[in-house]
């Protein structure tokens, strides 16, 4: 059943278990830092792998997944799609993951951030949404202490990111919500890229991780060309004595999401899965 829901998503073919319900424009006003007008995001002309790439988005939104009502475990994920800060693979690292979250359980929350090239509005937009969804929790009956974040390449970066500069103020509050912590509850990273930007391939120095760091999952494999991300930031989590889980496995590639047909692809899931029932146990119950 999961993988014939993957499947249709995958085609664009509507679901009645799996429908998006909502979109909540981050800004409301002023986009901080954005000095061009508002606009729905574009589609670029590159479609090739059934792949939907979004670029140009100055209105930075939420699509919102809901947990079906039964068997909904109360936890929140907002899934950030990768493209390199440049588009977003928002089908095939969105919607599809959105789909797979549903069916266990999980609320799933698609951040179509800023792109292209707009990492500090990327930052800006993870955070702000990850406030937005804790001061809204009981609308989706989720618990506001379990918020995590999940994301593939630059999408892994910018989880990585949120996930350890979540005491940043990277911009000015807007609302209420802006008073609750941007700090993600877990965060996954699936094939991430970006980490190692430091000297000698070392950890992005950026990202400042300590015991507060949110507990995280991550999933690469050795014949990707950004593997060492995962590796780099595995071991400065070890070294912080943060929970972390690393499955590093020998071929994939990059950017096969959960779609058949790639090993990887197949073999994440199911291992994620298992990890998400014990991740809550794993959060502090007072961010």
């Amino acid at each position: 059943m999961k993988q014939l829901v993957i499947l249709l998503t995958m085609l664009g073919l509507n679901t009645t278990i799996h429908a998006q319900q909502q979109v909540i424009h981050l800004w409301p006003q002023a986009v901080p830092g954005e000095t061009v007008a508002k606009q729905p995001a574009v589609v670029t002309g590159d479609s090739s792998n059934h792949v939907k790439r979004l670029t140009d988005i100055t209105d930075p939104i939420l699509e919102v997944f809901p947990a079906p009502a039964e068997g909904n475990t109360g936890i929140g994920v907002i899934v950030c799609p990768g493209g390199g800060y440049s588009i977003l693979a928002v089908n095939l690292e969105g919607y599809e993951i959105a789909a797979w979250l549903n069916q266990l359980g999980y609320t799933a929350f698609v951040l179509q951030y800023r792109v292209p090239k707009k990492e500090m509005g990327a930052l800006q937009d993870a955070q702000r949404a990850m406030r937005i969804v804790r001061s809204r929790a009981a609308e989706w009956q989720l618990q506001p202490e379990k918020i995590g974040m999940m994301g593939f390449s630059a999408g892994g970066s910018l989880t990585a990111r949120t996930a350890t500069l979540y005491n940043e103020h990277t911009y000015t509050p807007v609302d209420k919500s802006d008073e609750l912590s941007a700090r993600p509850a877990f965060g996954i990273l699936i094939y991430p890229a970006y980490l190692d930007k430091g000297n000698n391939r070392s950890l992005t120095p950026e990202l400042k991780i300590d015991a507060q760091t949110p507990p995280m999952f991550l999933f690469a494999t050795a014949d990707d060309p950004y593997s060492n991300s995962a590796l780099v930031m595995v071991g400065a989590l070890r070294d912080a004595k943060v929970p972390v889980e690393l499955h590093f496995y020998a071929h994939g590639g990059h950017g096969y999401g959960l779609r058949t047909g790639n090993p990887a692809g197949k073999t994440w899931p199911a291992l994620l899965e298992t990890w998400l029932k014990t991740a809550g146990k794993q959060v502090p119950q007072k961010l």
